[in-house]
């Protein structure tokens, strides 16, 4: 296996502005410095010529940059924002609609460069690093190939299940069919070299370069988020419905590990409400500093929060965010919930209808203006009126994300209480080893 080029997506719009920093070459012309092409009429409009795909290739991969101007970043959470962003590599234009997208084509290593950097503060420990750069890698060529197993197969995934009674909806990565991975949330963070990088960063790549985490002949599906809350999710619980065997159900904590059955209400209630001792259960500014970017250190309180809606707000809400009108909000009922306590199954109770939703990515999208931290809460209802319609609910909750896989402010913790990186992926991927697949 050598070194792949990877495809990455990153912005689409009618008009795209960006500068070729060093000279390339778009259809056997050298071009360098601002550039501007627009969608028209189904083409691409450059250089008052129109075409179906534009592709400005560099042959110094180590030097060569652009920039592209007004990338949003963060998109429909509460940090979302535009920022100009420099990339490596080559840069491609296709149609894609009624719009243009851009894609980055980049070498594997040099993609990682940026996804640690802006996955987290370049500035985190070398053991963290190191262990981010394997997972990464990991989860980015196990899509890869998967995406090739279901072209041979010619299967869909299905990602939707819909009855009178229930939607039950997950997303991950699957509606990507031009590109291999967007730079947001939604795949990896990618900022190209917009992010600033350290010499650590770049240290940890080489010193893992080719390393995979693989289970059996496979390569890991390596999930991974900000905080558990103290217990790691099963993927199952948040995408498709299959168990994989090295995202298991387990405590963010070595010693006196045992976790509570956090499926059971009673329990999963009394866990939510505590603060467990966690390898994430930490306040530590010098740990946090290294490990998050400044718009995440814009989130304070992650381990465990608190958010409170009034009747009209909490209504209001869940018709914008699912455009369903369930009338006043009667009740939120816990249905199911995975081994991290997180629900993937909430009943909405209203006063119109009555409406199961899931998986916990919808159930936080439907919940806030952005994205819950997680969904793994408890309700409280309060100043009830005698039609059993509740003015106020509190959600007290865990964590920050979907809790599957590494958890990085844990894994920042571990590798400052002296860990290395195979320890931690040994911790947060379970029966997983690491095999070097190319130099």
């Amino acid at each position: 296996m050598n070194e792949p080029y990877i495809h990455v997506g990153i912005m689409s719009d009618g008009k795209i502005d960006f500068a070729l920093l060093s000279t390339y070459r778009c259809h056997n012309i050298e071009v360098t410095g601002k550039q501007e092409v627009t969608y028209e009429n189904g083409k691409i409009k450059w250089n008052n010529g129109f075409y179906n795909e534009l592709l400005f290739e560099t042959q110094s991969h180590a030097t060569a940059a652009f920039e592209l101007y007004n990338v949003t970043i963060g998109v429909s959470f509460h940090w979302e924002r535009k920022e100009s962003q420099r990339f490596m590599g080559n840069i491609k234009i296709i149609v894609d609609g009624n719009k243009l997208t851009v894609i980055n084509v980049i070498y594997l290593e040099d993609y990682l460069t940026s996804v640690i950097s802006s996955e987290m503060s370049a500035t985190a420990s070398i053991e963290l690093l190191k262990a981010h750069a394997v997972i990464s890698r990991s989860w980015l060529l196990a899509q890869i190939e998967r995406d090739k197993s279901k072209a041979e197969l010619r299967s869909d995934i299905i990602s939707t299940l819909h009855s009178d009674n229930e939607l039950i909806s997950w997303f991950d990565r699957e509606d990507h069919t031009l590109f291999d991975v967007c730079a947001d949330d939604h795949c990896q963070r990618y900022q190209g070299i917009t992010r600033a990088t350290t010499q650590a960063v770049r240290e940890a790549i080489a010193a893992t370069r080719g390393e995979l985490l693989m289970y059996e002949s496979s390569i890991c599906d390596a999930r991974y988020s900000k905080c558990c809350g103290g217990a790691l999710e099963e993927f199952e619980f948040c995408w498709e419905n299959i168990h994989l065997p090295y995202l298991i159900k387990k405590r963010d904590w070595i010693t006196d590990c045992e976790l509570p059955n956090l499926q059971d209400e009673a329990q999963a209630e009394a866990w939510i409400r505590s603060t467990p001792k966690a390898f994430c259960n930490t306040k530590d500014k010098k740990i946090l500093n290294e490990v998050l970017n400044n718009y995440d250190q814009e989130t304070t309180d992650f381990y465990r929060w608190r958010v409170e809606y009034d009747q009209e707000e909490l209504g209001k809400l869940i018709f914008k965010r699912s455009g369903i009108d369930f009338g006043e909000i009667k009740d939120l009922v816990p249905i199911a919930r995975g081994t991290s306590g997180r629900l993937w199954k909430l009943k909405i109770v209203g006063t119109k209808l009555a409406l199961i939703i899931g998986k916990e990515l919808e159930i936080r999208r439907t919940l806030s203006s952005s994205h819950l931290y997680s969904s793994a809460f408890v309700i409280d209802k309060e100043k009830v009126s005698s039609e059993g319609i509740p003015q106020r609910f509190i959600f007290t909750g865990a964590g920050w994300g979907h809790g599957v896989g590494l958890c990085q402010i844990g894994a920042a913790m571990m590798s400052e209480q002296g860990y290395n990186y195979r320890e931690i992926l040994s911790h947060y991927y379970a029966n997983a080893e690491i095999e070097k697949r190319y130099q």
